[in-house]
């Protein structure tokens, strides 16, 4: 069975509601779960907080984060899943606007799968998310499957 769990890690409102709307109108039958900011996301990760209960072992077939967060920073989050077992071999997929090549490094040596840029245009960011979510749930083979 596939495992088609996604996480979006995101804090612009804007942002959160076009990336969650793109991957259910592309998704194949996508479950998506939200994070508001770093901190939300481990709780959700590790089943703690708000999150208190759910069974941490059924993890994101990916997770979207995006590297500018509130509390915690996206690399922070990466850090701290690619530094847990239950977590460690997640695809991250940083979804950033940054346009910096230190970010991008930074993003790689800490374990990201990929590091995407937000288009500024709307078709073109939902045609990237689209590609993103065909390739992670439909074409990698995926070790965190369930």
């Amino acid at each position: 069975m596939r495992n088609n769990l996604i996480l979006v890690v995101e804090d612009n409102p804007d942002h959160l509601e076009l990336t969650v709307l793109t991957l259910e109108e592309v998704g194949a039958n996508a479950e998506i779960a939200v994070a508001c900011d770093g901190a939300a996301a481990l709780d959700y990760l590790f089943g703690q907080g708000v999150h208190a209960g759910r069974d941490a072992r059924r993890q994101p077939a990916f997770i979207l984060l995006d590297m500018k967060l509130p509390k915690l920073s996206g690399l922070d989050v990466l850090r701290s899943v690619r530094s847990n077992p239950l977590t460690a071999l997640i695809p991250v997929i940083m979804l950033t606007s940054s346009s910096e090549h230190s970010d991008m490094v930074a993003c790689y040596q800490n374990g990201a799968s990929s590091f995407v840029r937000k288009p500024v245009d709307f078709v073109d960011f939902t045609e990237k998310l689209s590609r993103l979510q065909a390739y992670w749930l439909d074409v990698n083979e995926s070790l965190t499957a369930v």
